[in-house]
């Protein structure tokens, strides 16, 4: 999921402030935005483990366009960070599912070419937790 990152920069002691707007909470201070963009991704990691431990849904970005006009920061710096929500989505389940055997093929290909999707059952959340979230 691609959330947005706000990043403001601190009055006090010129630090940057990062945020996730989506994600109420989830928030950190660092010296570069470099630094800040990892310690965020590490933020969301957190955040998003302590709502699947509660059992709560992971909320949805809203797109990065939404965020621009609805904040009211003075100077922003807009990022986004693409983060993979499905191991935080509760454990795993088998089911049986059938498909076209050429749509199966597509699927493959994509998994074996792409980095992003390990796996084809992590190909298929992905791809539910993208029309779910229309």
């Amino acid at each position: 999921m691609k959330y947005p990152v706000l990043i403001t920069v601190s009055e006090v002691n010129d630090v940057y402030q990062l945020s996730v707007p989506d994600l109420p909470g989830c928030q950190i201070k660092a010296e570069t935005i470099d630094s800040g963009m990892q310690l965020i991704e590490e933020a969301i990691a957190s955040h998003l483990n302590i709502l699947a431990e509660y059992g709560e849904s992971i909320p949805h970005a809203k797109n990065i366009d939404h965020h621009i006009k609805t904040s009211t920061e003075t100077a922003p710096i807009w990022a986004i960070i693409d983060f993979d929500i499905v191991p935080y989505l509760g454990k795993s389940h088998k089911i049986n599912v059938t498909l076209p055997e050429l749509l199966i093929k597509q699927i493959d290909d994509r998994v074996s070419k792409s980095p992003v999707y390990k796996t084809r059952s992590g190909f298929i959340a992905s791809a539910c937790v993208i029309e779910l979230a229309k």
